[in-house]
């Protein structure tokens, strides 16, 4: 058997995997090709394997201050009554393949302490020796430490919408960050079928990719239902197509029963 690395061999897997060549499989190519496309597309929404993990760097320069601080306006006319209103665009524009982002990291430095720091003092006077000092005082000073800064300074808020690419960090961005910095994004990113071919290979994903086709398949031979063939043989689109909308919903409820991801901080 061969194994599918690419889109045109999947595209063979599904078709041998319906009866091609015994039967005559009645989907065009460019059917073929928009199912194996809308299974990609549903199986990275919603299989733990179709996303990964990733964290973004980005380095805001002088023209993205300019821009975030700068509005955009728009005048709406209604009868007698105009109204100007004013948006900000504080975004920044995210690839296409991130599906959501969980965290924007605090864009103070943290890991650069320097001797006047609290952390710093508590490490050098109470922590030089952990043999004979407990953790657990370090432990519950570092999380007070958090709560006060969660508290007193907060963290920013964002919003994002991934069919618009568009990530909102709301702050001043003249003062809470200057050119130069980075902004460090945790994100979920689709994968690419391309440069990971073993997604090709995903059991799920061959077996609903077939089963959208064979959808399309009784779809297509729907018009044509009870329309007698050599050798007595009728056409029964319908129940095909029952059949193939029986096997979607199936894989639909076992993918987002076992493999989906919890929902996401900001996904769109």
């Amino acid at each position: 058997m061969a194994v599918p690395n690419t889109k045109s061999t999947l595209k063979e897997y599904c078709l041998r995997a319906l009866g091609k060549p015994v039967i005559d499989i009645n989907v065009d190519d460019d059917q073929v090709d928009d199912r194996i496309d809308e299974a990609v597309q549903y199986f990275c929404q919603y299989h733990t394997d179709g996303v990964e993990r990733m964290y973004l760097k980005y380095l805001v320069t002088e023209a993205d201050v300019t821009r975030m601080t700068t509005d955009s306006s728009e005048s709406i006319t209604q009868g007698s009554v105009t109204t100007a209103w004013k948006q900000g665009a504080n975004f920044l524009v995210v690839p296409a393949s991130v599906i959501s982002v969980v965290n924007v990291f605090p864009l103070s430095d943290r890991a650069n302490l320097n001797m006047f720091d609290v952390r710093y003092q508590l490490r050098l006077n109470d922590l030089y020796d952990f043999s004979s000092t407990s953790i657990v005082h370090y432990e519950m000073t570092m999380r007070h430490l958090d709560f006060l800064d969660h508290i007193l300074v907060g963290e920013k808020p964002m919003r994002f919408n991934h069919l618009s690419n568009k990530l909102f960090i709301d702050m001043d961005w003249s003062r809470d960050i200057t050119a130069g910095e980075y902004l460090i994004m945790e994100v979920f990113r689709k994968l690419n079928p391309d440069d990971n071919v073993d997604m090709y290979d995903d059991i799920y994903l061959k077996r609903y990719t077939t089963a959208l086709i064979k959808r399309q398949w009784g779809q297509n031979l729907s018009k044509f239902n009870g329309t007698a063939m050599l050798g007595g043989v009728t056409l029964n689109g319908p129940e095909l197509f029952s059949t193939a909308i029986a096997e979607q919903q199936k894989l639909e409820e076992e993918i987002r029963s076992n493999y989906e991801e919890p929902a996401h901080m900001q996904q769109g």
